[in-house]
């Protein structure tokens, strides 16, 4: 199963976010999984029309998913995904 990963920005709204395995085939498939456990974080990462939020990247191993549209990158079960939201300010 792939493995998905947080950063610690994410983690001060979810403190019992961790690693984790999860059952699925597309990155947009991870989303759901992690959603049904950790209500409201997907607003976190996509917008309303279910589109990655410009802030927010998601790499799968050390790639950059490809469709910031529908999420629909393929995965294998041995990937590493990586959920970034990028923190800006001054």
């Amino acid at each position: 199963m792939p493995t998905v990963n947080f950063t610690a920005n994410l983690k001060r709204f979810y403190p019992d976010l961790q690693t984790m395995e999860v059952e699925a085939t597309t990155v947009a498939e991870v989303l759901q999984v992690v959603e049904e456990q950790h209500r409201g974080l997907r607003d976190y990462v996509v917008d309303e029309q279910g589109r990655l939020r410009k802030h927010v990247n998601i790499f799968i191993g050390k790639d950059m998913v490809r469709d910031r549209h529908t999420l629909a990158d393929p995965l294998k079960p041995t990937d590493e995904i990586f959920i970034m939201q990028a923190l800006s300010g001054g």
